[in-house]
């Protein structure tokens, strides 16, 4: 077979099929069998394999470019009506996650992430600034939206407007404050926020329940005056249960990326989290008390109580980012503040008088105790065969890692509980690879990585990034002769980026966003990209396409 040609396998059951074929090699086991959380975090229990795919080569073109075979079904766009009380899809799709209803892969809820507006949403801005209208806007249409979604007779995906769960969580919904910044000065002695919004990617629970994560929050929150301690942390929802709105402080406030959620060998909780911004740091959260499958959404209490830690590459060691150990190393009267901090030794001590506000500052307190500063640390999962993290470093372009690359992070003695680890580049964007900037990933049964990539939409189709065209989404195997090879499967309409990639159980449909299409249109009347294509529409719309055509053996 043509190396070109690609075996996208989902499932074991064929295995020796799958190896004869593609030259990816015997995979032994199923994911489940491999990791405590792959049944939950991945949800994929079948054992089947999909159909070949050719993959296929960049794009410049204003569409939605997909392999031969394969079809894409536009779920829902910006502006979408989702439920009877008339309330619209927001703007800036991003995370999805699919919650099956009655066991159903062709019916279920979908939560999509709504991270930033534009010109699409808000017309354009005067030099004056946004009006009262266009903030309101940008608060409605940020944050998250709960759809159900099913698939009709003809293998159509559509939205049920009727849907009892069908709603909105914006700027404007109320927060419960949870953990060691709950109350503290810091947050005004808050115990509830205002709202949501700047939603990048996320994660599931293993009680079902949604993790969101707070990223460039700085610039709505400043607008509306409201409190920017009250943002930049991870929030949980429940897509069945709209009463259910918590921000937990114990994983700390910074630019959040996603989470991945995993259990240490004596079955804590751990969640793995990236600060997506330029020299910053990797973290883990691991709760004190244990995870207990009796408990089903109680279990959030996990969340609320455990010890952050920051990773530090060059040691091979996670560091607790404590009150603690915070104070004693400020207690050296030689103390010097590394690279980043521009605080003084008198100023951090005033900051810094509890865990609470070691959470609070977290960016600060992390590199003073020995965080590494890496290059973006974005999306971040755990592989369901053997433990291993893998961590999507987008780019750093002051230290001239222009395409970014993946690490993956061997916990010590296979324990995602560990205070040691290795690592190892597993992935380098560039041309030797044919992708740049990687961004989200996902793991299908086989543990094949799938990538999104997020090539900034002002240096598409420009210099070093002009062979990669337009953003995509790559398949990776991670095992097998084939382990750390890209292949395209993907690529996204004009100044779009592709993301929140996520299969339905069966692993029949895969869901992805397309995010700010057109986001260089500057005159309405001419506007970059007018994807979907809707007749009649001149706007291009964000919004989660149904990828179908996986034909299973």
């Amino acid at each position: 077979m043509d190396r070109r040609t690609f075996l996208s396998y989902l499932g074991t059951g064929a295995a020796a099929l799958a190896a004869a074929s593609s030259g990816l090699g015997v995979l032994e086991g199923k994911a489940s069998a491999m990791s405590p959380s792959a049944d939950h975090m991945f949800g994929f229990k079948t054992n089947k394999v999909s159909g070949y795919f050719q993959p296929i080569s960049p794009s410049k073109e204003d569409k939605l470019v997909l392999p031969e075979g394969y079809r894409y079904d536009v779920v829902a766009a910006f502006d979408d009506v989702i439920n009877q009380a008339g309330e619209k899809f927001g703007q800036g799709a991003d995370y999805n996650a699919f919650f099956p209803i009655d066991g159903s892969s062709t019916r279920g809820l979908l939560v999509t992430n709504h991270e930033y507006t534009n010109i699409f949403a808000l017309g354009p801005i005067a030099d004056s600034g946004k009006t009262k209208e266009q903030k309101d806007k940008d608060l409605y249409y940020q944050g998250m939206s709960v759809t159900e979604v099913f698939q009709d007779q003809d293998g159509v995906w559509k939205l049920d407007t009727t849907s009892k769960y069908a709603r909105r969580i914006t700027g404007f919904s109320t927060f419960e404050i949870t953990g060691p910044a709950r109350g503290i000065p810091a947050l005004q002695n808050a115990t509830t926020a205002q709202g949501t919004f700047a939603n990048c990617s996320g994660g599931v629970t293993f009680w079902n329940t949604v993790l969101s994560c707070e990223e460039n929050f700085s610039d709505t929150a400043e607008e509306n005056n409201l409190p920017l301690t009250h943002y930049g942390w991870v929030i949980e929802v429940d897509p069945f249960d709209g009463s259910y709105l918590k921000k937990h402080t114990a994983l700390g406030r910074f630019n959040h990326e996603n989470t991945a959620m995993g259990l240490t060998a004596d079955k804590r909780v751990v969640v793995y989290m990236g600060d997506d911004k330029k020299d910053a740091c990797v973290y883990k959260f691991v709760s004190k008390g244990k995870y207990d499958p009796a408990k089903g959404r109680g279990n959030s209490a996990l969340l609320e109580e455990g010890t952050l830690y920051v990773a530090n590459f060059k040691k091979g060691e996670w560091v607790p980012v404590t009150f603690e150990a915070l104070s004693k190393a400020l207690a050296n009267e030689k103390f010097k503040a590394p690279s980043g901090v521009k605080s003084t030794r008198d100023e951090l001590l005033a900051k810094f008088k509890s865990q609470g506000d070691v959470v609070t500052n977290c960016h600060e307190a992390a590199l003073i105790l020995g965080g590494t500063p890496t290059d973006r640390p974005e999306d971040i999962e755990i592989s369901p065969f053997d433990n291993t993290v893998f961590i999507c470093h987008t780019n750093n372009d002051a230290h001239g890692n222009i395409h970014g690359h993946i690490t993956r992070i061997f916990e010590n003695d296979n324990d995602l509980g560990s205070s040691g680890f290795d690592f190892e580049i597993f992935a380098a964007g560039g041309r030797q690879s044919g992708f740049s900037s990687p961004d989200n990933l996902a793991f299908d049964s086989n543990g094949n990585l799938w990538v999104v990539t997020d090539i900034s939409t002002s240096s598409h189709n420009k210099g070093v990034y002009k062979s990669f065209m337009n953003n995509g989404l790559f398949v990776i195997p991670t095992t097998g002769p084939s382990m750390g090879e890209a292949q395209q499967f993907a690529s996204g309409p004009k100044d779009a980026e592709l993301t929140g990639p996520f299969f339905t159980p069966d692993e029949r449909t895969l869901f992805l966003s397309v995010q700010h299409p057109g986001e260089m249109t500057e005159d309405l009347n001419n506007p970059t990209s007018t994807w979907p294509h809707r007749p009649g529409d001149k706007k291009a719309r964000c919004g989660v396409v149904a990828i179908s055509g996986f034909k299973f053996g």
